[in-house]
């Protein structure tokens, strides 16, 4: 599975510590890698383009509340960003939502947390089924 992050200015301590526990699974960092102010829109737009394009399988975005960086990443076509917060919420946005990102809040979970949630998102498959169906009429809502 070829995997994706990016954050901005206010998840990059986060995606910085992710990258490191996850770097066994070849993890791709498309930045940002300092704490200067950048905007998330610009980096949840490029990693979701990669992951809507197949260059990536699957996706992590993190900002400040992981709200903005979601919000960019799903105006994408083929985009499922998925805000989590607990291991609950990560497994869902697999199991039923089929999310192909998942986003978070490097100023709401904190590494233990994060670590949970990733390990969950990378591990869980769709259960397909009515869930297929629910997945299907989001996609249609980009046509």
């Amino acid at each position: 599975m070829k995997i994706a992050i990016a954050a901005d200015h206010g998840g990059v301590e986060l995606k910085d510590a992710l990258v490191q526990k996850f770097s066994a699974l070849g993890i791709t960092d498309l930045g940002t890698h300092g704490s200067d102010s950048v905007d998330y829109p610009d980096f949840g737009a490029a990693l979701a383009k990669r992951v809507a394009s197949g260059e990536f399988d699957r996706g992590i975005l993190i900002c400040g509340s992981g709200i903005g960086i979601s919000i960019a990443a799903n105006k994408i076509k083929g985009i499922r960003a998925a805000l989590c917060h607990n291991a609950y919420t990560a497994e869902m946005a697999r199991r039923h939502n089929d999310a192909n990102i998942i986003a978070m809040g490097g100023r709401v979970v904190d590494e233990a947390t994060a670590t949970a949630m990733t390990e969950l998102f990378l591990n869980t498959e769709f259960e397909g089924g009515r869930h297929a169906r629910r997945v299907e009429k989001i996609s249609a809502l980009e046509k």
